[in-house]
C-alpha cells in the first residue's frame, strides 16, 4: 500500500467486498476505532464491529462522495452507507435486533490516521438516531414517577 489515500481507498474496497481479513490488514495491531457504536481497541475488537455490520447488513456498501483533497493524514471522507437489515444486529444495551428488512441510507464522515503504512486511528461519525429510526425504532418520553 502506498500513500494515505491509497490505504483509505483500499479499505473502502475491502469493506464493500465484506472481506474482514483484508479490512483488518489495514489496521495496526493496536489501532483504535471510534464510532457511535463505541470504541474498539485492537484488531479483535475492530473485527467485532465490522462483523456486526457485515452480518446485520449483508449488502452493506459505502459510497464516497467527498474527500478533503488537501488533507492526507488524516484522510477525511464523507460517504453514504447503505444496506438492508436482514441479519442480527446488536444495540448498545446488548439486545439483539433480528432481521427487520429495513433499508438504510446514512450520511457519514470519517477520518483515518495512518502511521507506518497501517491505520492507527479511525474515527467514524454517523447519526445513530438516524440509523435506529430507519430500522423502525421510535423515541418515547420517559415519564418519571411522582414524588
Amino acid at each position: 500500500m502506498g500513500d494515505f489515500w491509497d490505504i483509505k481507498h483500499d479499505l473502502c474496497d475491502a469493506i464493500n467486498a465484506h472481506d474482514l481479513d483484508r479490512v483488518l490488514d489495514h489496521y495496526s495491531p493496536d489501532a483504535v476505532y471510534v464510532s457511535p457504536m463505541g470504541v474498539a481497541e485492537g484488531r479483535e475488537q475492530i473485527a467485532w464491529l465490522y462483523d456486526q455490520f457485515f452480518t446485520g447488513f449483508p449488502d452493506l456498501r459505502l459510497t464516497s462522495w467527498f474527500e478533503v483533497a488537501d488533507s492526507e493524514n488524516p484522510a477525511v471522507t464523507e460517504w453514504t452507507i447503505t444496506g438492508t437489515h436482514t441479519g442480527p444486529f446488536y444495540l448498545p444495551d446488548g439486545r439483539e435486533v433480528t432481521e427487520m428488512g429495513q433499508h438504510i441510507a446514512l450520511r457519514a464522515t470519517c477520518s483515518t490516521f495512518v502511521e507506518d503504512g497501517k491505520i492507527r486511528t479511525h474515527r467514524e461519525y454517523y447519526d445513530q438516531l438516524e440509523l435506529y429510526t430507519q430500522l423502525g425504532f421510535r423515541l418515547y418520553e420517559h415519564r418519571r414517577a411522582s414524588a
